[in-house]
């Protein structure tokens, strides 16, 4: 059975970049243009990975990651940071809320991938 991955970013060209990469791998993919629309999106089904953007309308990442966090069936759901920030501060507050990874824009799909394959859930 296949892994299914979130990707939550405001870019349409972003998302679509990431899930042709991710689908090329074999996951399935769950989109969400933001942390509000994400949200109503984990409605129980198994999410393997969440892969996010930082700064998003109506909610940003960081937000985001720490409701997932505090949601008990994605309490322990990696989440990957994927962004054009690359301040030490903002990857610090990622890592607080509980992202595993932190990506920067513009980023290779392999680079990507890479860290997908070794955060993923089994």
């Amino acid at each position: 059975m296949s892994k299914t991955i979130m990707i939550v970013d405001d870019s349409a060209s972003v998302r679509q970049v990431v899930s042709i990469a991710l689908k090329g791998a074999g996951y399935d993919v769950v989109d969400a243009c933001d942390g509000k629309d994400a949200l109503t999106k984990l409605d129980g089904r198994k999410l393997h990975l969440i892969i996010s953007d930082v700064n998003m309308p109506n909610m940003d990442g960081i937000s985001f990651v720490k409701q997932v966090k505090a949601h008990p069936s994605y309490k322990f759901t990696p989440v990957i940071m994927l962004t054009t920030e690359s301040a030490a501060d903002k990857k610090q507050r990622g890592q607080e809320a509980g992202a595993k990874a932190w990506i920067v824009k513009p980023f290779q799909p392999q680079q990507m991938l890479a860290a997908v394959s070794k955060l993923v859930l089994p």
